[in-house]
């Protein structure tokens, strides 16, 4: 039997690049193996990937040589970085450029890169409907991924641009119904009525990524846009009281109300909504779930999702 290709995972005790190792793990007659960096080997999330299999590897961005040597001799990898570590496109800037150079060094064959829309590319940075942050960027975790992607193609690492979206995982936390003053189950968001939200399963991330990286040099140079489904605000809320057997409704909060509140990066997050809202039929449109099944045959539908994951969902 021929060796296992090595496929470094990035991120790997997080949930994106959890959902790959875990997707690559779960195969038995996968061809790849895992080899999962991180920053603390010795974490729980870490230890649990190496009883599935993992081989683990310590690394920080912030620390180059160790993404170099973690690399080394891998056959490809999935690439994620995490703005929400520390909020600064600047420094997610420099981690992509880390990332690239190690993989360039590595001759890596084949790079998923979890990435995003450079939002300004549709909307530029004079138009006045929303704020400009961190001086040149609309939504700065979307900006700073899309804007890192020519670093990839500049540097001829054969990647595959994987555009992520909002997770369905978003309404067992921070969307989470919860009940109005009147007693009604209410998810409320800054998002417009009537608009559609492209959603996705987080573990579809590493299912996809998975069934990409099974498709080898084909998939090199493309851009692959990811959902699970395009839903209304309304229609999310709705499959959510259906799911959990009481009503739950939609209310849809100002992006410039949600600006001012005082909770952590409300203008971020208000810039992103509507980033999603003024540009819906894009965003949607470059996310085709019938080529996406295509693509990955156990991508989750709304509906699917939440007949696994309801009980999760705890409301008073």
């Amino acid at each position: 039997m021929s060796e296992k290709k090595i496929i470094a995972v990035t991120g790997a005790t997080g949930s994106q690049g959890g959902s790959v190792a875990r997707s690559i793990l779960a195969d038995r007659d996968s061809a790849f193996a895992v080899r999962a960096i991180t920053r603390n080997p010795a974490s729980p999330a870490a230890r649990e990937l190496a009883a599935l299999g993992a081989e683990l590897v310590r690394a920080d961005f912030h620390d180059e040589p160790t993404v170099h040597k973690a690399f080394e001799g891998a056959h490809g990898a999935f690439l994620v970085t995490d703005f929400w570590a520390h909020g600064s496109a600047a420094k997610e800037t420099e981690e992509i450029g880390v990332l690239v150079r190690a993989a360039e060094a590595a001759g890596l064959r084949h790079v998923i890169w979890s990435t995003l829309e450079d939002t300004r590319e549709l909307l530029p940075l004079d138009d006045e409907r929303m704020p400009v942050l961190q001086e040149k960027y609309n939504v700065p975790h979307f900006d700073a991924k899309g804007a890192g992607n020519k670093l990839f193609t500049e540097a001829g690492v054969p990647t595959t641009f994987l555009n992520t979206t909002f997770f369905f995982q978003g309404f067992l936390d921070a969307f989470l119904p919860k009940r109005a003053e009147d007693g009604v189950l209410t998810v409320t968001m800054p998002f417009e009525d009537g608009k559609l939200l492209s959603g996705v399963d987080v573990a579809d991330i590493g299912r996809t990524a998975h069934a990409l990286l099974k498709g080898g040099e084909r998939f090199v140079g493309r851009t692959v846009g990811l959902a699970g489904d395009h839903l209304t605000g309304a229609q999310y809320a709705e499959k959510l009281g259906a799911a959990i057997g009481e009503p739950v409704r939609f209310r849809s909060v100002p992006y410039d109300v949600f600006r001012s509140l005082d909770i952590p990066a409300a203008e971020e997050i208000a810039n992103m909504f509507q980033y999603y809202g003024d540009f819906d039929r894009e965003f949607t449109g470059a996310r085709d779930l019938d080529r996406l099944r295509e693509i990955n045959p156990e991508l989750r539908s709304f509906d699917a999702w939440l007949a696994e994951n309801a009980s999760k969902i705890q409301v008073a």
